[in-house]
């Protein structure tokens, strides 16, 4: 199989976006949105979608979160994910997003970025390398 996947970490305040290469070998940080609307999040990721060719989408989800005020972070990306799918047909896969945001904030301090930069493309980069590497491994499928 081949085609491009996007790699998406979904955050309160920002959307990470990494994606792959067409042979889904190699995953590369994409871009930082900065939440605004709904509707303005999920026509930024059309485009980008459009734009890089995008066959598939798969979303980080946090599995080792405490619940806070009877919800998990794991319940608000799921909501999310329903309304996303209101938006396209593409396929979605879920995917562990566990100890990547940790793992970011070292690659950054690799590539000196700034302390205070945001670091949800990286994230999302490593979450989608992880997948990648699974399939590859025969350890995740693709629908």
């Amino acid at each position: 199989m081949s085609g491009r996947l996007l790699g998406v970490d979904h955050g309160i305040k920002r959307i990470g976006l990494a994606i792959s290469d067409p042979n889904r070998m190699l995953a590369r940080e994409l871009k930082v949105l900065k939440r605004t609307t709904r509707e303005a999040d999920f026509a930024a990721l059309q485009a980008i979608i459009a734009q890089e060719g995008v066959v598939g989408i798969v979303v980080g989800m946090p599995t080792h979160d405490a619940p806070t005020d009877a919800h998990t972070q794991a319940d608000t990306v799921r909501l999310w994910l329903t309304r996303l799918r209101d938006y396209t047909n593409l396929p979605i896969v879920e995917w562990d997003e566990s100890l990547t945001s940790e793992d970011a904030r070292a690659l950054a301090r690799q590539q000196r970025r700034k302390p205070d930069a945001p670091i949800d493309d990286l994230a999302a980069r490593l979450m989608l390398q992880s997948y990648l590497d699974a399939l590859h491994d025969g350890l995740a499928t693709f629908p």
